[in-house]
C-alpha cells in the first residue's frame, strides 16, 4: 500500500502542466495533442520503472526520458534523469548539471534535492535552494512543502525500498 501511496505522490508532484509551445493540447486528433500524449506516457512509464527499482530496464528510462526532455518546460524530465544517473553512478558528475537545469526550470523537487545534497558540503548554498523552493508557487500553496518534497527525493534516491 505504501509504494502505491508514493507514487501517485510522484503522480502528484508532475506538476507538468502544457509541455508544448503554447498549442491547444484538448483538441483531439491534433499533432500536439499527440505529442503531450506521447510526453505524458514518457514520463509515466519512466517513473514507474525508477519507482519499481527495475534496473534492469533503466535504459528504457533513460530513453523515455531523453524523448521527454526535447518537449519538457518544467524541469521534471531533467530530475529524474538525475534520479537515474544517481542510482546507477552516485558519483556522477552529470547529476548536478541535470539537477540545475531543472532547478532553473524551478521544478520544486529538483530545488529540494539540491538543498539536500548541498547541505553536507556548503551550507550557505542549502539556504539558497532552501529559499529558492520558498518562492515557488507550489510551497507557498503548502503543498508540497519543503519537508514533504525531501521525503519524496529521499525515496527516490534512498538505496532500498
Amino acid at each position: 500500500m505504501k509504494k502505491w501511496m508514493f507514487f501517485s505522490a510522484l503522480l502528484c508532484l508532475g506538476l507538468g502542466g502544457c509541455v508544448t509551445k503554447g498549442c491547444d493540447v484538448t483538441t483531439v486528433g491534433s499533432g500536439c495533442r499527440s505529442d503531450y500524449l506521447l510526453y505524458q506516457n514518457d514520463m509515466l512509464q519512466a517513473k514507474w520503472i525508477i519507482n519499481e527499482r527495475r534496473q534492469d530496464s533503466y535504459e528504457l528510462a533513460s530513453a523515455l526520458l531523453s524523448r521527454a526532455a526535447k518537449q519538457d518546460k518544467t524541469g521534471e524530465a531533467e530530475f529524474y534523469q538525475a534520479v537515474l544517473q544517481l542510482r546507477l553512478n552516485p558519483e556522477g558528475s552529470q547529476v548536478h548539471d541535470l539537477l540545475q537545469s531543472s532547478a532553473d526550470k524551478k521544478y520544486p523537487l529538483a530545488i529540494a534535492l539540491l538543498a539536500q545534497l548541498s547541505g553536507s558540503v556548503d551550507q550557505d548554498k542549502a539556504r539558497s535552494y532552501r529559499a529558492k523552493y520558498d518562492e515557488l508557487d507550489v510551497a507557498k500553496s503548502g503543498y508540497p512543502s519543503f519537508p514533504q518534497a525531501l521525503i519524496v527525493v529521499n525515496k527516490l534516491i534512498s538505496q532500498n525500498n
